[in-house]
């Protein structure tokens, strides 16, 4: 098949696959299944796009090298950055603004790493340059002397160049660190006013975990047909705080001289003494 033809046949079906995850948008606002059901057309675009060039003789080199510059990097950019959404949403602690927004400052830090890391080839990249095209986006052809990646051994060299991968992976951080800020926008919002609950723990955490546990143990929540996990979850959440390690802290007030309860006689005396001043009111 002409190559022209094949190029044409690629373009409509990257306008398509973008059209299908455009649906996928609007059917769902869930970022997991979102990410789930988009890799599900991502990986089916991938291979009709493989079966066209894996055997695919290219007439000349700027033909080869357009292919694995521009054409083949959205499809494996898209792949890559809804695979690290999968990864990032489905692990994304169920705790305050503090801790999500942590959680999502360190993705960030990742993607900052990645390009000093990278630096020499990324202002390649950026640069537009096109003196190593010849050797770096050319089917088996390499120069040992340039930075590759450890796994480039594994890759199917009918359908890989030493540097195609690394001009998705760049294409993909630039769509991640724009979801990433969205994320953290959002989280400022919420912190400036907009937060469901204005009620902030003040008291200590230790203190709370020791309420909650107690409240646990009595069966307070669900009928105790709950798991401790995630009522720490739901209050963590409610109260923008993180309780850490709970375990490891139920288990010191469990031991520590001065009893299990320490916080919970604190109420009970504070509560009986504003009844006793209150008497008569």
């Amino acid at each position: 098949m002409v190559t022209r033809t094949v190029f044409r046949k690629i373009t409509r079906l990257r306008d398509d696959l973008e059209l299908k995850i455009k649906e996928v948008y609007d059917d769902d606002q869930d970022m997991v299944k979102v990410a789930e059901n988009s890799l599900i057309l991502i990986d089916e675009s991938i291979r009709k796009l493989k079966e066209m060039i894996s055997d695919h003789h290219f007439e000349s080199i700027p033909e080869e090298v357009y292919f694995f510059k521009i054409l083949k990097p959205p499809f494996i950019s898209k792949f890559i950055y809804y695979s690290t959404i999968l990864e990032l949403e489905s692990h994304k602690p169920n705790a305050g603004n503090k801790a999500v927004k942590k959680y999502y400052e360190a993705e960030q830090e990742k993607l900052r790493q990645f390009y000093q890391e990278h630096a020499e080839f990324y202002s390649y990249y950026r640069r537009e340059a096109t003196y190593l095209d010849h050797k770096i986006f050319v089917r088996n052809s390499y120069d040992l002397k340039m930075k590759l990646s450890f796994g480039f051994y594994n890759f199917d060299q009918s359908f890989t160049t030493s540097h195609d991968h690394m001009i998705a992976r760049f294409m993909a951080n630039q769509q991640m660190d724009k979801y990433l800020k969205k994320q953290l926008e959002g989280l400022s919002e919420n912190a400036n006013g907009k937060t469901l609950s204005p009620l902030v723990w003040s008291a200590s955490k230790v203190g709370l975990i020791e309420l909650v546990y107690g409240l646990y143990q009595m069966r307070c929540f669900n009928g105790g047909n709950i798991e401790l996990s995630e009522v720490v979850k739901f209050v963590e959440k409610s109260l923008d705080t993180d309780l850490g390690n709970f375990h490891k802290t139920i288990f010191e007030i469990r031991n520590r001289k001065q009893g299990p309860t320490k916080f919970l006689h604190l109420v009970s005396d504070h509560l009986s003494q504003h009844f006793k001043d209150t008497e008569g009111e």
